[in-house]
């Protein structure tokens, strides 16, 4: 049977937004230019950690969400999402391969009426600057006259079972009234509320802003947090206290470091300088600057009780819990955990971890020794760090058993562990 939609990208962003199209009846066809994926759901398995799980995979078949790798299945499509990566490049520029890989391969058999959406992270500008010349280009059609283009930013929080991809309102701007209205016809049928952008533009930096908005903010709490422990100050209970403020306040709280697909996004770093502003966005850089130094801050804390109890990092034996980006989930994209064991193995710590939800970790190739009994990996660790807090583990237990304890997370109570 010929799909209706054809997701392009098969991982975080992809994948779930061919769940909800399955989910509403639409017959769905994933591809992605790099063949991993397709191998992957192909055999039954998730191609990416922390998105959907097997189960996910093989309900989604069953629904109609069929893999190919035949890229002659784009043509065959009422609609086409681009949902390739974009990570950030050692230059510190989102990496737009994938999504120009993508434009190519469906540029080549794009049909007149499709509606094209692009929902990957992208600089604001390159729906129009980077993706609509290549679909014009590789088709011999043209954007907003014989196809519809438009920009959808993702707006996915994996785990989170408040908010999810039915009820979480999905921002659309497309290249012209048409394109909006057509792009808002899709995702009507998947979302309950559908939020028009004057453009693609704007809906490109909507994503920027949102992603801009945690780092700074987040940034805010861990540099508040190093000066709490200056001072002797519980900042864990001045967020308890502040979070009752009903207005002009929105609590974040600190971390070992920030994980996650959300990179923060400077203007400064834009891929193209067409039309670009001749400055960076300061607040951002710096906000960068303070979340890049907290793995560094983490491990001086590490050494700093270690000495306390007169031990030192070099032989001392470390146990760190949680090395995933987010809690009680696989995903570990950006997860400061090893940066930390890596510092830590520099200095001659002896490292193990336990995680739930990962059964193999590796730190420059090489594996990490996992915990099997939790309780007795902490009672023979000199230090037991908390990296991220999985709702498995009994903090309390873990506080009577563990020798020295240092929560990241202020997830401990008040007394039971060292605290960030």
């Amino acid at each position: 049977m010929p799909a209706d939609l054809a997701v392009i990208g098969l991982g975080h962003l992809g994948l779930p937004l061919a769940q909800a199209a399955v989910g509403v009846g639409i017959h769905t066809v994933g591809y992605d230019t790099d063949p991993r994926p397709f191998a992957e759901l192909s055999a039954g398995r998730t191609p990416v950690e922390g998105s959907l799980s097997a189960s996910d995979i093989r309900r989604m078949v069953a629904g109609g969400f069929r893999p190919t790798a035949d890229p002659a299945e784009l043509g065959r499509v009422r609609t086409a999402a681009i949902c390739a990566p974009t990570p950030l490049g050692p230059d510190r520029t989102l990496d737009l391969g994938a999504v120009t890989d993508a434009a190519r391969a469906l540029a080549a058999r794009l049909r007149p009426h499709t509606t094209v959406l692009v929902e990957s992270a992208v600089p604001p500008g390159t729906t129009e600057n980077v993706v609509r010349p290549l679909l014009e280009d590789g088709s011999g059609l043209r954007a907003g006259r014989d196809f519809h283009l438009a920009h959808s930013p993702g707006r996915l929080d994996p785990g989170n079972r408040t908010h999810v991809y039915g009820n979480t309102p999905k921002v659309i701007g497309g290249l012209t009234p048409a394109c909006t209205e057509s792009a808002a016809a899709f995702y009507g049928r998947l979302t309950d509320k559908v939020v028009r952008a004057r453009g693609p533009r704007e809906a490109e930096m909507t994503k920027v802003l949102e992603t801009n908005f945690r780092h700074v903010n987040i940034a805010l709490v861990n540099e508040m947090a190093v000066l709490c422990h200056d001072l002797g100050v519980d900042l864990w209970d001045v967020i308890r206290c502040a979070e009752t403020k009903p207005f002009g306040f929105e609590p974040f709280r600190p971390g070992p470091g920030v994980g996650g697909h959300g990179a923060p996004v400077d203007p400064g770093y834009f891929p193209y300088n067409s039309r670009t502003p001749g400055h960076p966005l300061r607040m951002v850089s710096l906000a960068k600057e303070i979340n890049d130094r907290m793995p560094s801050y983490v491990i001086q804390r590490c050494a700093t009780l270690l000495n306390e109890h007169g031990k030192s990092v070099r032989g001392a034996r470390l146990l760190l819990l949680g090395v995933t980006y987010k809690p009680d989930l696989a995903d570990q994209e950006a997860s400061p955990a090893r940066e930390i064991a890596t510092r830590l193995m520099d200095m001659g710590a002896q490292i193990g971890y336990h995680d739930p939800h990962v059964l193999d970790w590796r730190v420059r190739d090489l594996p990490v020794p996992r915990a099997d009994s939790l309780y007795e990996a902490a009672a023979g660790a000199d230090l037991t760090v908390l990296l991220q807090h999985h709702r498995t583990y009994d903090l309390q237990g873990l506080a009577v058993k563990a020798q020295l304890l240092l929560d990241t997370r202020g997830a401990t109570p008040a007394g039971a562990a060292h605290r960030l």
